[in-house]
């Protein structure tokens, strides 16, 4: 077979382009367009516009500001010091705009009360919390302020792009499906899907890196830490319960899970943010969607029979009596799984898929506030709510922007891993990322036992905000050498999990654009933009690039402490545990708690194969504070499978967070059960220690 060499392909590209474009509408050039009207986008604009360059913003749908217009109104971000700039400017305008009692329709100002990890600190000039619409206005005067162009419903000819042929290559043009031909001297690629990049020809990947490919522990295929958002256990997976030859229920992967910590190109879940009300004048009830597929729920109520009590929402007060639904538990807003060919899909395909998640969220509303499988109370809340009249009025209050998670990631000069998210620094930051390394389910699959479980699910804190380095938004120098990508970065699937939050997007555009207006001045390529003068125009804007707050201290290293220790990480758990890494004394990176609620249904199993048979000192160790529970039940089995109960006082200061629960005799493995049940206060799973006594029982 002949091989056709790269450059001869970039010369039959170049013609295609060519005679394609004499037959297109050619645009006066500019310095910088901004393919993709997000959050980022829109910030790198503001910010070209102030360092006096001509841009334009080609938006492919009618909506600008992405997943911030687009139903995310609860930011998430977590130590809010970390957002400077452009950015903030943004909340402390959404807190002005909240200041005119003309934007309070449904309730009073005074009656409003934002929660949760973005709850506004009394005295704060930013608000973190708002309406689509809100947050939609704000932009529209960012962008008539400024005289920023903006062309709507403009899709990239992914076919169509034009690059000289020197290497690096030059991006000269890009043509849009319509027709249209934009050239500019930079270019960024702002959108949630990096089609721009790809298009380019930049490196780039989708999917989960395995850990050993950057020496990570939280990437790759994780069973072992899926004990969050998870179904009750024990369900059947199959059709006809028992019965294995009737087929699988929908959604569930028949080729997962994989290897444990092994690569694969499954992408997290994707669901829309729902925009929901509980006042009757603004609300439109959910309906049965055309289509309706009932089949698609049976996982869920099977779920419900198998104890499952809480509405599976996270359901956050925003203004107006509206709120913003996300995922919660282990069968709720997410799509699990039929998202995979998202990423590189066509546009049509697509739109298909769209469509299916709505389908598949309009049919799970409707499905809790009615269908008799679902318990009365879950029922009975969730049919007050419905969608608002006058958010997403044209979809009679459902949005076309679905939440994007991840998609493409760029593999470029450099890439954030998990390091640095843990503290490993870079000497070129543009910006702070604060937020915990995040992974939402990636799958549904079979157990060994036969029962149906999720997979993917990672949340993993405890560290302090952490600096983005600027290779990390430019492509490899030898690829393309005028083309930015702040939001599809070059990040591990595990580091993208905890940078990927639309305050952070906003800081990387604004940084982009310039980087993108000092290569253009200096006549150099974004790779070759000097760091020095980069920063020093970063700060002078209000760019936080450094965090000079309080470190968060790590946990205790596992492997330096004595005898053999057990991480919640690797216990089996039950019930509604909740991850921690708030407080500084704890093994590993975070700690379970039982939030004081669900007595009697949080259990945790710490199991271990010994090295020996023998004699082992048993310790517990966990954070204490005021306010634990004194009675934690704890139970050892031992060699002879007898029981021997435990309590433990969590909530004493003196104990110095460890407590001996004895000396027993063990086979080859131990067990050790931390229950809430009757507990009188928080109860914590964090590790359990075992020291050999007996000297047959030490390592080889």
């Amino acid at each position: 077979m002949r091989r056709v060499s790269v450059l001869t392909i970039i010369a039959i590209s170049f013609a295609l382009f060519t005679a394609k474009a004499v037959r297109s509408q050619e645009r006066d050039p500019v310095d910088l367009v901004i393919y993709g009207g997000t959050s980022a986008g829109i910030a790198a604009a503001v910010q070209a516009k102030r360092m006096g360059k001509s841009v334009l913003v080609i938006e492919p749908s009618q909506r600008i500001g992405g997943l911030t217009t687009g139903g995310l109104g609860q930011t998430d971000i977590g130590n809010k010091s970390a957002i400077g700039g452009i950015s903030r400017q943004f909340y402390q305008d959404i807190a002005e705009h909240y200041q005119d009692p003309d934007s309070w329709k449904w309730q009073q100002s005074g009656e409003y009360k934002s929660g949760g990890q973005s709850r506004t600190v009394s005295g704060e000039s930013a608000m973190w919390t708002f309406e689509p619409s809100a947050a939609l206005a704000v932009y529209k005067k960012w962008v008539q302020r400024d005289e920023i162009p903006i062309q709507y419903g403009k899709r990239l000819d992914r076919s169509a792009v034009m690059m000289t042929r020197s290497r690096p290559a030059r991006l000269l043009a890009i043509r849009m499906e319509s027709g249209e031909v934009y050239r500019a001297k930079m270019f960024i690629d702002a959108t949630y899907e990096g089609d721009l990049m790809a298009a380019a020809g930049v490196s780039y990947t989708v999917g989960r890196e395995s850990n050993q490919q950057y020496g990570e522990t939280l990437n790759g295929v994780q069973t072992e830490r899926a004990r969050h958002h998870q179904l009750r256990p024990e369900i059947d997976p199959y059709v006809t319960p028992g019965d294995p030859d009737s087929g699988l229920l929908p959604h569930i992967d028949p080729d997962g899970p994989g290897n444990e910590g092994g690569g694969d190109h499954r992408v997290q879940a994707y669901c829309f943010r729902m925009c929901l009300t509980d006042h009757p004048d603004n609300r439109i009830p959910f309906h049965q969607p055309t289509g309706y597929r009932p089949e698609w729920y049976e996982l869920m109520f099977r779920n419900f029979e198998a104890g499952e009590t809480a509405i599976p929402w996270a359901n956050s007060s925003m203004p107006n009596r509206k709120t913003d639904v996300n995922n919660n538990k282990g069968f709720s807003t997410d799509f699990i799984g039929q998202n995979y060919d998202y990423p590189e899909a066509g546009y049509d395909e697509r739109i298909r898929i769209i469509d299916q998640h709505r389908l598949y969220q309009q049919g799970l509303m409707w499905t809790l506030a009615n269908h008799p499988r679902v318990p009365e109370h879950i029922r009975k809340e969730v049919s007050r709510w419905g969608m608002c009249k006058d958010e997403f009025v044209e979809g009679d209050g459902w949005q076309d922007q679905l939440y994007i998670r991840e998609a493409r990631r760029m593999v470029g000069q450099f890439v954030m891993t998990q390091h640095h998210c843990q503290g490993q620094s870079v000497d070129d930051p543009i910006g702070l990322a604060a937020y915990t390394m995040d992974s939402h389910n990636q799958q549904r699959y079979v157990d060994g036992q036969g029962h149906v479980r999720n997979e993917g699910d990672v949340q993993v804190g405890g560290f302090s905000p952490y600096g983005i380095s600027y290779r990390s938004i430019v492509p490899k120098q030898q690829e393309v050498s005028n083309l930015l990508v702040p939001v599809c970065l070059s990040a591990s699937h595990i580091a993208f999990g905890s940078i990927r939050m639309e305050p952070v997007f906003m800081v990387l555009g604004q940084s982009a654009a310039t980087a993108a207006s000092l290569a253009i001045d200096n006549g150099t390529s974004v790779q070759d933009v000097a760091y020095d003068q980069l920063a020093s125009r970063l700060s002078a804007d209000g760019q936080v690039l450094e965090y000079t707050g309080p470190k968060k201290a790590a946990g205790i290293d596992p492997k330096k402490l004595p005898g053999i220790v057990i991480d919640n990480t690797t216990a089996e758990t039950k019930g509604g545990w909740v991850p921690s890494s708030s407080l500084s004394f704890r093994v590993g990176d975070d700690y379970l708690h039982d939030n004081n609620e669900n007595k009697g249904e949080c259990v945790a199993v710490y199991s271990a194969n010994l090295p020996r048979p023998g004699t082992y000192q048993v310790n517990l160790i966990f954070s204490t504070h005021v306010n634990r529970a004194t009675n934690v039940a704890v139970t050892i089995v031992d060699a002879k499978g007898d029981r021997i109960q435990k309590t433990v006082n969590q909530r004493r200061e003196s104990s110095g967070g460890r407590a001996s629960l004895g000396a027993y005799e063990f086979g080859e493995s131990s067990t050790v059960i931390i229950s809430n049940e009757n507990s009188d206060g928080y109860v914590i799973a964090d590790a359990v220690q075992l020291i050999p006594v007996d000297p047959n029982a030490t390592r080889d």
